[in-house]
């Protein structure tokens, strides 16, 4: 199960992490996001333990998703020592997001 993030928890789960963290940036009721909501709920199964993978609603949390300049949804940011080393705006396969969470494991 992907880990909830909040604007709360962000610094501490997110920019704090030993591990790579992955961040899917959506809403509910974004149709491309709930194509992306099962790839992230399986690559939080596959990478579990090697990797932090959450998702952040960006309605209810709109701090970050500002921050960082997300400005369309579906948003994957992937994380390493605080800073973002990757990113994919809209749909993709679940192998991109896969390689790009791989490559700073």
């Amino acid at each position: 199960m992907a880990l909830e993030i909040t604007d709360e928890s962000f610094e501490s789960v997110v920019l704090n992490s030993e591990k790579p963290v992955m961040v899917d940036f959506w809403a509910a009721w974004c149709g491309p996001c709930r194509m992306v909501g099962p790839i992230i709920e399986e690559l939080s199964a596959d990478f579990e333990g090697r990797a932090i993978v959450g998702k952040l609603d960006v309605d209810t949390n709109q701090e970050f998703a500002a921050k960082y300049g997300v400005r369309n949804i579906p948003t994957v940011l992937v994380f390493k020592n605080g800073e973002v080393v990757g990113k994919q705006v809209g749909v993709a396969p679940k192998s991109t997001y896969a390689q790009a969470l791989e490559q700073h494991i």
